[in-house]
């Protein structure tokens, strides 16, 4: 027997059916599905110490559970002594089963550790029923060691859904659990 992710067989067994409910879809290929996780984090700081951006690459792979890859400048911005080719943050995809399970830490356990938590804001929403958000200290993710972290940095989370209206994709991700500031039913 295969290992299926906890939050893929929720969707299978419980959130197409609901879904399919809801929306009066005819047909199961209808139902909005999440097709990837993409995680971002910008290191402008990284231009005096280029340290940081192995760091931050490190951290994110430890959060995901896949190698993140740095990201580099297109062009030269004089203003920010930036040069072309110069690292400037660090960025990964998750799809599939690592998606699944990321989502599933995300959501269980590292968004309750945010301080001050009253649910993440649902104006995150592209209009194409995609949700970007913003996680401001890294270090709410238990797989980083706090004693080792040398700069406290954010992060942007966006998940990407087949779904066609923000309306869709809003029910997708309640239905996951994901903790919604003022969940509409």
């Amino acid at each position: 027997m295969t290992y299926k992710p906890r939050l893929r067989e929720k969707y299978v067994n419980e959130i197409i059916p609901k879904l399919m409910e809801e929306f009066q879809y005819k047909n199961v290929m209808e139902v909005p599905k999440l097709v990837k996780i993409c995680l971002n984090q910008g290191v402008g700081e990284a231009i005096a110490d280029k340290k940081l951006i192995e760091a931050a690459a490190e951290e994110m792979s430890l959060v995901a559970g896949q190698k993140a890859v740095p990201t580099v400048s297109k062009k030269d911005i004089s203003n920010f002594k930036v040069r072309r080719g110069m690292p400037i943050g660090c960025r990964l995809t998750l799809r599939r089963e690592r998606m699944y399970e990321f989502l599933d830490r995300l959501i269980s356990v590292s968004i309750p550790r945010v301080r001050d938590f009253r649910g993440v804001n649902e104006k995150g929403f592209d209009g194409r029923g995609n949700f970007a958000m913003g996680v401001s200290e890294q270090i709410i993710f238990p797989e980083i060691n706090i004693d080792k972290v040398d700069k406290i940095m954010g992060m942007d989370i966006i998940f990407v859904t087949t779904a066609k209206t923000d309306k869709e994709a809003y029910a997708l991700l309640r239905e996951f659990g994901f903790p919604f500031r003022n969940v509409k039913s």
